[in-house]
């Protein structure tokens, strides 16, 4: 498990693996997972690299300008990326 601080206060992120389980039905609940990163160019980088699938190129959003890149895993689940910095920004 990953997160910041204890699991009563905070959002905390468990990733695991299902021995058995070859398939998943995506159902409606999930739309992505949106993920903070220090640069969202170099963070698209290796996702091109290895042959993933970007479905938003890095850069800033209309309007507010919080850069972010975004992708599909190879299962097609939703991965977002946010500039730290810009989303510390829209806090404020």
């Amino acid at each position: 498990m990953m997160g910041y601080g204890p699991e009563d206060k905070n959002t905390v992120l468990e990733l695991t693996y299902n021995y058995g389980v070859t398939e998943y039905d995506k159902g409606n609940g999930y739309a992505q997972i949106a993920i903070g990163t220090d640069d969202v160019y170099k963070t698209a980088e290796p996702i091109k690299l290895f042959g993933g699938k970007i479905t938003r190129k890095p850069g800033p959003l209309p309007g507010i300008n919080t850069k972010i890149t975004a992708c599909l895993d190879p299962d097609g689940w939703k991965s977002v990326f946010v500039d730290n910095i810009d989303f510390f920004k829209e806090l404020e």
